[in-house]
């Protein structure tokens, strides 16, 4: 068995479910969220937590078994608390600043870079004078595409450390030309 699978979702206070088939909708204080899963899953309610079941051993089961508890799982966790993702812009006049509801990136380009949030639940913040960004919203994969692209406008480059990097991010940094030793 999956151990991830087997573990049941545990639902905190102000979360509903709504189980229809193969689809579920998960309601709580930050929104709602819906997914409609693998038919041969069964997804049950069991003394206020939701349990994942899958009907044999076979492979196709076994590996969507986890997968199936642990998006239900970021679904839930993202209507009650939200996610959040951090990223860090060094470099000599870069910055970011907000336009509206969309974020401005200038990062060395002879243009301002625009990126526009993909849905209402997604909202950017800047802190710490242009220099921290924070993508905030309540669905985990789009959180994670909008973070990576807005990296990928300018990714930290080896030699000076320049870019948009997430926080904490360690950049492996190269000698240059004149590391001679």
């Amino acid at each position: 068995m999956s151990r991830i699978g087997k573990k049941p979702v545990s639902l905190p206070k102000g979360v509903t479910i709504d189980i229809k088939g193969s689809e579920i909708t998960v309601k709580g204080s930050k929104g709602s969220l819906s997914r409609r899963f693998h038919r041969d899953m069964a997804i049950k309610m069991d003394e206020g937590q939701l349990v994942v079941e899958r009907p044999t051993d076979s492979r196709e089961h076994r590996s969507i078994h986890g997968l199936t508890r642990s998006l239900i799982n970021n679904m839930v966790v993202g209507v009650s608390d939200g996610f959040e993702k951090r990223l860090d812009i060094q470099g000599v006049g870069y910055r970011a600043e907000m336009k509206g509801s969309s974020l401005v990136l200038h990062v060395g380009y002879s243009h301002p870079v625009e990126v526009a949030p993909p849905s209402s639940e997604t909202k950017f913040t800047v802190e710490e004078r242009g220099r921290l960004v924070i993508v905030t919203g309540i669905d985990k994969q789009i959180v994670g595409e909008i973070t990576a692209k807005i990296r990928g406008v300018r990714p930290p480059e080896p030699y000076k450390g320049k870019g948009i990097r997430y926080l904490g991010e360690n950049v492996r940094r190269k000698a240059g030309k004149a590391g001679k030793v």
